[in-house]
């Protein structure tokens, strides 16, 4: 519950606080809605902390939070679009999911990793009060693996160097134009879209990207990944210095934007994110009372957590606790009207 010292913020969404209400009652997976369905032991794991960072803001349209308490998610998957949805049964650690069309066998083959079956919460060890609070305060926490490295990618490139509200503006207004209506049953929430396939994206002309409020610098780089998709879906499977590697190859990708992708994508829980503009001052305002703190001091503090570095910087932005502000909020623009 989020409070005075558990604060709900705006640093605490970025680390993934997102939430998902308690399951009023046993859901019925299938029923009448043709839908494939798998049941898994998560073993307690805490749905909106897991699959939070998989959401692009409040209006994503590939994911949604319904007041039953179940998360839906779309993905365009090696097999086709594919739309996801898991809720918890209650009073168990059991999680339920259906999923619908042509990807969707795809997507219930890797529910336990999406769960973060692969993430080893264990090896974790807290060097830090802060970071201990946070630890205990969410044992649900896991850190999900899509598998999928395009639909982490491109919105991530969205989000380079302009405000998260630009950047959510912007994938929405893309996946909505350029996407398909998600298959699934007649109770599918509205507005639920699978993300363009790769030649799709490279298709799109520039004054779209123009009034979706993209420049054509991050536009270029979306191009560019969308042309070499399938060698960048390869890093799925790599471990992490390859696959950042394989990412980084591409003109307009750097280490910001390939951590934030295989955090996802691959749960890398030692990919710690630099050259942002905000998470080294709140790392060392939280560790260190140093709100001026860089990367070099960043990785210093986090160095106790080498190999869980990523999840370290989760549990001090889920903490919430980010210096006071000095300055205005960076202006919001959008070039699209112009």
């Amino acid at each position: 519950m989020a409070g005075r010292y558990d604060p709900l913020n705006r640093t605490a969404v970025r680390g993934g606080r997102t939430p998902v209400p308690e399951t009023a009652s046993a859901p019925h997976p299938g029923a009448g809605s043709g839908a494939l369905v798998r049941e898994w032991e998560s073993g307690g794991v805490d749905l909106g902390l897991t699959l939070g960072p998989l959401r692009r803001g409040p209006g994503d349209p590939t994911f949604r939070v319904t007041p039953d308490g179940s998360v839906w998610r779309t993905s365009r998957t090696p097999e086709g679009p594919a739309t996801l949805r898991v809720a918890l049964r209650p009073g168990t650690g059991t999680a339920v999911a259906e999923a619908w069309g042509p990807g969707a066998r795809w997507m219930l083959d890797r529910l336990p990793a999406l769960l973060g079956s692969d993430d080893d919460p264990a090896a974790f060890v807290p060097r830090h009060r802060l970071v201990l609070a946070s630890h205990r305060r969410r044992p649900g926490l896991r850190l999900t693996r899509t598998g999928l490295v395009l639909e982490s990618l491109i919105p991530t490139v969205l989000e380079q160097k302009v405000t998260a509200d630009e950047a959510y503006r912007a994938w929405r207004r893309l996946v909505s134009s350029y996407g398909e209506p998600a298959p699934g049953p007649q109770n599918l929430p509205p507005g639920l879209y699978v993300m363009p396939d790769a030649r799709t994206w490279a298709l799109i002309p520039s004054w779209d990207w123009h009034k979706a409020g993209v420049d054509i610098k991050r536009s270029a780089t979306i191009v560019r990944c969308a042309r070499v998709a399938n060698r960048l879906e390869e890093a799925a499977a790599m471990e992490l210095p390859q696959a950042a590697a394989r990412l980084e190859a591409v003109p307009g990708i750097g280490p910001w934007t390939s951590a934030e992708t295989l955090q996802r994508s691959n749960g890398a829980a030692d990919a710690v994110t630099t050259g942002d503009l905000h998470l080294p001052g709140i790392i060392g305002w939280a560790l260190a009372g140093n709100r001026a703190a860089d990367d070099a001091e960043m990785l210093e503090l986090l160095a106790p957590y080498a190999g869980q570095r990523h999840r370290a910087a989760r549990l001090v932005l889920l903490a919430g606790h980010a210096p006071p502000r000095r300055a205005p909020r960076m202006r919001r623009t959008d070039i699209g009207r112009l």
